[in-house]
């Protein structure tokens, strides 16, 4: 049997990420949702004061594009800011931080390739 390949956002719980703060995100395209192997889709809603902590994904490749709201990257000693329409690209194994700047929530479409999965052995996070 084949899975459902149309994924309605309406029908996707939201979960909020570990090492993140007024995140929720939705997995869209996944192993779960579709049976996809080699990439992960999600939709992130930020709220203000939202973001990511310093941390980075072994072997994981990830691309954020804005939709909505604006917002501060950090990334492999560069720093930018980004508007709707923009995309930033966060190589494997590269810290990277993620922080909202709008009053208005952030929304996110977030790839992963290969997935994720919010799984604790795919992430990297600063030592104390």
């Amino acid at each position: 049997m084949h899975p459902n390949y149309l994924v309605r956002i309406a029908d996707v719980p939201a979960y909020q990420p570990a090492n993140h703060h007024h995140t929720f995100n939705q997995r869209l395209i996944g192993p779960e949702t579709v049976g996809a192997q080699q990439m992960e889709v999600l939709m992130g809603t930020l709220h203000k004061g939202g973001g990511a902590l310093p941390h980075a994904h072994p072997g994981i490749e990830q691309a954020c594009y804005l939709l909505e709201g604006t917002a501060h990257v950090e990334v492999a000693g560069q720093s930018f800011e980004m508007v709707p329409g923009d995309t930033c690209f966060f190589p494997a194994d590269q810290m990277h931080v993620f922080t909202v700047t709008s009053d208005t929530p952030v929304k996110l479409l977030v790839i992963y390739s290969p997935p994720y999965g919010e799984s604790p052995d795919k992430v990297i996070r600063p030592q104390p």
